[in-house]
């Protein structure tokens, strides 16, 4: 019987295991001394001058950001059409209206040109997506922001590590960074993600929301001179706050990340090289694909890998769904990154979208398939890929 290969599996090995296991066994099982240690060691990792908040999930960290930075009713916060809701809904939970706009259709990554098109007198945010990996043209993005007074917030949930010109993303001049810590990430404890930022008194404000609003943390109030049983609520917090157990697994993820995308973008190498001369868009990445406007990436830079998203063109002979459901029936899981948000119902009955108001989202999403790209992948797992895929496209 042949084994099916998933589209995503996280690389959990038994030191991340053991860590989970002391972690338990040492009683701190909410917010501790791990997660402590990991916003450290995370900050560390990426550079000096950084302050790194964990946080339970990147929706918490976007929503937390964009509480820092003061986004309220009646504000405008533009991000692509072309991401995981999560991008978009975050402004919602304050008040604010998501601007959604449309990608470069060379990097799939949001357009510098739409945001600059779409600034009113109300916007106050950017909320760029890194996606699959790629970083966004930031030069034209930090750009825009200087010109006409604006926040940006990062979403780099897939982009762990990736670069811009040749300095790690995170370590740039927006105001936050926020990753992703998902089960299918780089990184992966599960559930959570992190902040980063150069700003103290932003980090500050994050810290005291993460947890209802009180001054210190769980970690803080038992280890302090202060007596635990007393705190102060300073304001109207969330419940946003990582669990040791999964700080823990993500001091080892962490240790082990760039190996583990060095691993991905090995098997990234590998299709590229198979499916050369298929009728397909090979992804977008540095020193392939400049984009359609801004700055070039520096062929150097380093691209996460967090997906490997093909597009078959018209030549294929057979579409997307069909391609899907047959590599499904070759015991391959495949997936689609993503629906666009001018596609779903909410979005697009609250804004009255259209795929026409986003051209290049929509013939991306309609010739797209992500397929398998994870560091636990053998050599025959992608070798079976790459061949059903070659298969599949017309080669023998």
């Amino acid at each position: 019987m042949t084994t099916f290969i998933p589209f995503a599996l996280p690389d959990i090995g038994e030191e991340e295991i053991q860590a989970v296991a002391d972690a338990m066994r040492s009683g701190w099982l909410t917010t501790g001394p791990n997660a402590r240690e990991f916003e450290k060691e995370f900050a560390a990792f990426l550079g000096d001058g950084l302050e790194a908040v964990a946080v339970n999930s990147a929706t918490a960290g976007l929503h937390l950001a964009l509480e820092a930075i003061g986004i309220g009713p009646g504000d405008e916060v533009i991000t692509t059409s072309h991401t995981f809701t999560a991008s978009a809904e975050v402004a919602r939970y304050l008040g604010a209206e998501p601007v959604l706009v449309d990608i470069d259709p060379a990097t799939l990554c949001i357009s510098p040109a739409a945001i600059e098109r779409a600034i009113t007198p109300r916007t106050r945010a950017i909320v760029p997506v890194h996606y699959g990996g790629l970083a966004c043209d930031m030069d034209a993005i930090l750009a825009i922001a200087r010109k006409h007074g604006l926040r940006v917030v990062e979403d780099a949930a897939h982009a762990l590590p990736a670069s811009w010109r040749g300095a790690p993303i995170g370590t740039l001049r927006s105001d936050f960074t926020v990753y992703s810590f998902y089960a299918t990430k780089t990184l992966a404890t599960g559930e959570g993600g992190m902040m980063v930022t150069r700003d103290a008194a932003l980090a500050r404000r994050a810290r005291v929301m993460r947890l209802h609003g009180i001054d210190r943390d769980a970690f803080d109030r038992f280890t302090s001179k202060k007596p635990a049983w007393y705190y102060e609520i300073v304001a109207p917090g969330f419940k946003y706050n990582l669990t040791d157990t999964a700080a823990a697994m993500g001091r080892v993820q962490l240790r082990r990340v760039r190996a583990m995308r060095d691993r991905r973008a090995q098997i990234a190498a590998a299709y590229d090289q198979a499916f050369a001369g298929l009728p397909a868009i090979l992804p977008p990445c540095p020193g392939r694909t400049p984009g359609a406007q801004g700055t070039p990436h520096d062929a150097a830079d380093l691209h996460a890998w967090h997906l490997y998203v093909l597009r078959l063109d018209k030549a294929a002979p057979l579409g997307r769904d069909d391609f899907i459901a047959r590599m499904a029936q070759a015991g391959i899981g495949c997936s689609v990154h993503y629906v666009p948000l001018h596609l779903q119902p909410y979005w697009r009955d609250r804004y009255n979208l259209t795929p026409a108001m986003f051209p290049h989202s929509q013939a991306a999403f309609e010739a797209m398939v992500s397929l398998p790209i994870y560091s636990k992948m053998s050599d025959a797992d992608v070798a079976r890929v790459a061949d059903t895929v070659a298969g599949l496209l017309g080669r023998p």
